[in-house]
């Protein structure tokens, strides 16, 4: 008995050996993968090149079709193994002359800052001119009911819920203001839906972002700043002898869809010629600004990943492939068409990381679908690995809309999420503030880092926890 025992204790001790070996080898490979993205990291400059040669990029644009030609030459500069453009079909919007929106008081007339909501229809050339009703939910509708509401325009002003320290969550209770407003609101007679932007911050920049109106009739829908929703709520609540009325004009429409594409790029495995990890963004953007956080960042990060790998020498067991999905902004048709087309080819995909957050300091990473099993397991393992570079949050959580439709094609897949520092990005996003200069480079650089680190792990030992 005493001889057995020692001889498990020796194996116990081969294998703990053997795991701090492993342990050692992957925490010199992170250390050189910071060191090589930290020192010589492209992404940057990568990004400059994208927002102040090429700017807005929203699908279906000039701008769009520019992105699309000089990222598939980027790839090719690197000599990735294989470079390639997935055609995909793309809703055509656009916004066409600078909004108009005015608070009409009696004679008093004040300008606010306004932009119409992606996929909205326009006013008619004279604009719209009608009493406001302010409501807080879209439950209110039904409440009101036509009687109320026919012949008005609907002022939703639900604020950010500054309760969430992780803003995602602010942003998206607060979300179906945008989403589904406007074609609710029509339901019951609204001729128009103006939405306080979605942000916690207090400027005046109007934040667009997309809206559907599903099977409902379609009425013209813009966003206003927070500072502009603030006064016209004020104003409201006030005691008047004639009701406050808005005027809004738009010209925006819809066109036909027009053909563009994915940039695809992709590292061969040595090991396993038929498995892939994914990492992405999307490379439209909104025609406010130049799409510097969204998602010009998550693109730069994305091909950043395999030119350090390259970079560095490192032969990937899998095949890891760079994604820039076209149209996640209005219509998410680049995901659809690659998850179709993954598995039309009857590829085996590992897993796909989506990073659309933001380019600000990386905190960790969501894992979709994470039992508690999982979690624990991947904490145990990796954790201690991120700690050193402050990105070891490991938690569960969503993956991303471009990487979501592999779900249902994939059905062994693992969805991940890069999670940076969320605090600043909802005053930036979809609005004409997502500009380059509001980018940090080293904090670019440090996700970036995170994300290939990640991808090497999940290369090297799988997600079998």
């Amino acid at each position: 008995m005493k001889l057995k025992n020692a001889a498990l204790c020796a194996m116990a001790a081969v294998g703990l050996s053997f795991s701090a070996q492993a342990q050692n080898t992957d925490s010199l490979m992170l250390r050189k993968i910071f060191d090589e993205t930290l020192v010589n990291g492209q992404c940057y400059e990568n990004l400059r090149y994208l927002c102040k040669k090429i700017g807005s990029r929203l699908s279906g644009s000039a701008g769009a079709a520019k992105s699309v030609e000089w990222s598939k030459k980027l790839m090719e500069s690197y000599g990735f193994d294989k470079i390639y453009l997935q055609e995909v079909m793309v809703p055509h919007w656009v916004r066409g002359e600078k909004e108009q929106g005015i608070i009409v008081s009696g004679t008093t007339r004040t300008p606010v800052a306004l932009a119409a909501l992606g996929m909205s229809v326009g006013t008619p050339k004279a604009g719209i001119t009608a009493e406001v009703i302010e409501l807080q939910s879209l439950k209110e509708l039904e409440t009101l009911g036509e009687a109320k509401i026919k012949g008005k325009i609907i002022f939703f002003n639900r604020p950010f819920d500054n309760r969430f320290i992780e803003t995602g969550g602010a942003y998206g209770t607060a979300g179906d203001q945008r989403n589904a407003g406007p074609g609710m609101a029509a339901k019951y007679g609204a001729v128009a839906v103006i939405v306080r932007s979605l942000t916690a911050a207090l400027d005046n920049y109007p934040h667009t972002g997309g809206t559907n109106y599903g099977t409902n009739p379609q009425i013209p829908a813009a966003a206003i700043s927070t500072i502009a929703a603030n006064k016209l709520s004020a104003m409201l609540k006030q005691k008047s002898a004639a009701p406050i009325k808005f005027f809004l004009k738009t010209s925006c429409q819809m066109l036909p869809d027009v053909l563009s594409y994915n940039v695809v790029g992709e590292i061969k495995g040595s090991e396993n010629n038929n498995k892939y990890i994914t990492v992405g963004g999307h490379l439209d953007s909104w025609d406010l600004a130049e799409g510097a956080h969204d998602d010009g960042t998550g693109v730069m990060q994305s091909v950043e990943v395999l030119r350090v790998f390259k970079a560095l020498g490192y032969k990937p067991k899998n095949n890891i492939r760079a994604v820039f999905f076209m149209n996640e902004e209005n219509g998410h048709k680049g995901g659809i068409k690659y998850a179709e087309q993954a598995k039309a080819d009857k590829e085996e995909h590992i897993a796909a990381i989506e990073t659309d957050e933001g380019g600000f300091t990386p905190r960790g990473f969501s894992f979709e679908r994470a039992t508690p099993v999982f979690l624990k397991g991947i904490n145990q393992e990796w954790k201690k690995l991120f700690e050193p570079y402050e990105a070891d949050r490991l938690v569960a959580g969503g993956g991303g809309t471009d990487i979501g439709p592999l779900r249902e094609t994939h059905p062994n897949i693992k969805l991940i999420g890069f999670r940076p520092d969320s605090q600043r990005y909802f005053d930036i996003h979809h609005t004409p503030n997502d500009v380059f200069e509001n980018v940090n480079k080293r904090e670019l650089e440090l996700g970036a880092a995170s994300i290939a680190s990640l991808i090497y792990l999940i290369d090297q030992h799988g997600l079998n926890f």
